[in-house]
């Protein structure tokens, strides 16, 4: 059983958070049959569990059992719904919102509020949501961890940034995910590569997500000192939101 941690952190994809474990320790460990690779530092650890709300359930999960936190963040990409939202803005909403069932968590702290979709929202579907609910922000994630936090009575908090935009247009990356939350980035390319009207989404696509890893990790490296402390549940600061 590994060591308890202070601080654990579900993310969908390595991509999303490389620039902030890159040097750290790497453990695999076994939970409910599924094999997790964790990234250890001090008294925090990282977990990508994969793409939607099964994934970052089953990777919370892992975390709480094996580790024993006292704060879990979801940390990772989102789409900005309000327009004012441009890429590589880094939110930490006050609240997280379920879409399937309307479900509300209250960080406790931050600003704003997130909404988490069942699917890769589009321009429509993310034009639909900020009308609906008012909020800022889309991701597929957070609310399955925020339900994992409250079943076991531990803090939550959610650190997300804009890696596109409320007008932006992206490739078909559902059909590459699977039920797993994997991401088959091979089929993604072969996909892409027959189908020269889709190359400029998909470099803007890269484009926008690196710009995005580097500021959500850019935070999250300035928490780290806060996140390792022995003495009270740290509390995750962003950059002031601009809206």
């Amino acid at each position: 059983m590994p060591a308890p941690c202070k601080v654990g952190i579900i993310a969908a994809l390595e991509r999303e958070v490389w620039p902030f474990i890159r040097d750290w320790t790497t453990v695999r460990s076994e939970f409910d049959g599924r094999d997790f690779k964790f990234f250890e530092k001090k008294s925090v650890v990282l977990v990508c569990g994969g793409i939607g709300a099964e994934a970052a359930r089953r990777a919370a999960e892992a975390i709480v059992n094996l580790y024993r936190p006292e704060l879990l963040i979801s940390a990772g990409f989102a789409g900005g719904l309000d327009p004012a939202f441009p890429i590589g803005q880094v939110v930490m909403p006050r609240y997280v919102i379920d879409a399937k069932d309307g479900s509300r968590t209250d960080c406790g702290t931050g600003e704003g509020l997130l909404i988490s979709f069942a699917a890769v929202a589009n321009v429509e579907q993310k034009n639909k949501l900020w009308q609906a609910y008012g909020a800022q922000i889309v991701d597929m994630e957070a609310a399955a961890v925020a339900r994992s936090a409250e079943a076991h009575g531990i803090k939550f908090l959610a650190c997300k940034v804009i890696s596109d935009t409320s007008r932006s247009t992206l490739p078909p990356i559902s059909s590459f995910v699977d039920r797993d939350g994997r991401f088959h980035s091979f089929g993604f390319i072969a996909h892409v590569a027959l189908r020269p009207w889709l190359w400029a989404k998909v470099y803007r696509l890269a484009s926008d997500s690196a710009i995005a890893a580097q500021r959500l990790c850019s935070v999250l490296t300035e928490n780290f000192g806060s996140f390792s402390q022995d003495r009270d549940v740290p509390v995750l600061r962003a950059q002031k939101t601009r809206w």
